[in-house]
């Protein structure tokens, strides 16, 4: 009995104890890592006065679960080189936020893991264009089992209006980008199916072609452009465009509000031979070790205030009505440059067309295409010249050593 006692009360020394190290181990446990990848530039991430929101969503997770989340954040500049990242297997990743071409190569490659919407009690956000039975741009994930639509824009030609006059004959029009009078000072997407889809829209050409001679022909017209280029570009276009270092370059429109902020001798336009109207969504890579939480993240990002602070941060269209309908966010895209939120919403009058997801062949022939447009060497009358000038020096030293190995031999 002494025993018994003794245990009985020992317990109930310990009691507070146990309870005290439950309770411990589920307020400040391990904290567990939510791996995100995102292209650069669009997120809203605290600098400058944005909201960080990350740092929102670590809180409130802790908040609402009483679990320690982490948000390690990383960012990538084309989908090809996120693609490959993810495709060698050597990372793994929770959420990531892909084009619509791309994400539908990566749902028939089985790469990302079908979605809980019961995790997500604010889907129903999302514009009926973009998610449910009656969306038309939802062409990349039809039955909406992979993809919540994060934004979305048109790709267009940013110019310096210091650089570019007004009367210029080639404004409005792919022509620009390939206008010899502005040689040296034009920029190029360094990416196989943006690169390749300026010189389609520009010839007329289908963006999802299956024939080969239509590729082979926008191949031409890159090559015909190369020589007057600056160079291929991502991320960099930004220093390049806002410190006037070049004058010409196609990009997406969201990004250039951004560069326009920065240099108000910018101007945009939708070229009117037609362009590529893309939407970004966030998935969930079947590698993911935190998948549930990866849901919520997500739905997270779909509440007003996150969903806001990042359309003010990026300047993209947003597929959010909690963004279209809030008048401070019209409001403020208008004050970075009068008639943004229309050059970003008012797109009704222009001729788009989707990249869609090109077969495991067509992806080949593109990769060589592409392989072959960055390795084309344009030889012209200089390089023509100083080679000549080296083949001189060669034969003048030549010459030189044999007259110097005769007078040796002679002593």
């Amino acid at each position: 009995m002494k025993r018994i006692l003794s245990l009985l009360i020992l317990f109930a020394l310990l009691l507070p104890l146990i309870l005290c190290v439950s309770s411990c181990d589920k307020a400040g446990g391990e904290t567990v890592t939510l791996y995100v990848y995102n292209w650069g530039e669009y997120m809203s991430d605290g600098t400058e006065g944005t909201l960080d929101v990350n740092e929102m969503f670590e809180e409130w997770y802790y908040e609402t679960y009483g679990v320690k989340v982490e948000v390690n954040y990383s960012t990538y500049s084309s989908n090809e080189s996120m693609y490959a990242k993810l495709s060698s297997g050597s990372v793994h990743y929770d959420v990531v936020i892909p084009s619509d071409y791309m994400i539908e190569r990566m749902i028939a490659e089985d790469m990302l893991a079908e979605l809980n919407y019961n995790n997500m009690p604010h889907i129903g956000n999302i514009h009926s264009d973009f998610f449910g039975p009656n969306a038309v741009y939802d062409y990349y994930d039809p039955d909406n089992k992979y993809a919540v639509p994060y934004m979305y824009g048109m790709i267009g030609i940013i110019y310096n209006t210091t650089m570019v006059e007004a009367d210029d004959p080639s404004l409005g029009s792919w022509k620009l980008m390939w206008d010899e009078r502005h040689a040296g000072n034009i920029l190029q997407f360094n990416n196989s199916r943006d690169a390749f889809g300026t010189a389609q829209y520009f010839l007329d050409l289908d963006v999802n072609s299956t024939s080969e001679s239509d590729w082979r022909q926008a191949l031409e017209k890159l090559k015909e452009q190369k020589p007057i280029l600056q160079g291929y570009v991502m991320d960099e276009i930004f220093n390049k465009m806002e410190n006037g270092s070049a004058a010409i370059a196609a990009y997406y429109a969201g990004d250039f509000l951004s560069m326009y902020e920065n240099n108000e001798d910018l101007e945009f336009f939708y070229p009117a031979e037609g362009t590529n109207l893309y939407v970004d969504a966030m998935c969930i890579p079947k590698a993911s070790q935190n998948k549930e939480i990866a849901e919520r993240y997500i739905d997270f990002m779909l509440t007003e205030e996150p969903a806001v602070a990042n359309a003010e941060y990026t300047y993209y269209a947003s597929p959010n009505n909690v963004v279209r309908e809030n008048t401070e966010y019209r409001e403020y895209m208008d004050s970075i440059k009068e008639g943004g939120y229309d050059l970003m919403y008012g797109t009704d009058t222009v001729e788009t067309s989707s990249y869609k997801n090109l077969g495991g062949d067509q992806l080949i022939m593109l990769n060589e295409l592409w392989e072959e447009l960055k390795s084309d060497i344009q030889v012209g009358l200089p390089i023509y010249i100083i080679c000549a000038v080296i083949l001189l020096i060669l034969i003048g030293g030549g010459t030189f050593l044999g007259e110097r190995k005769k007078i040796r031999d002679k002593y």
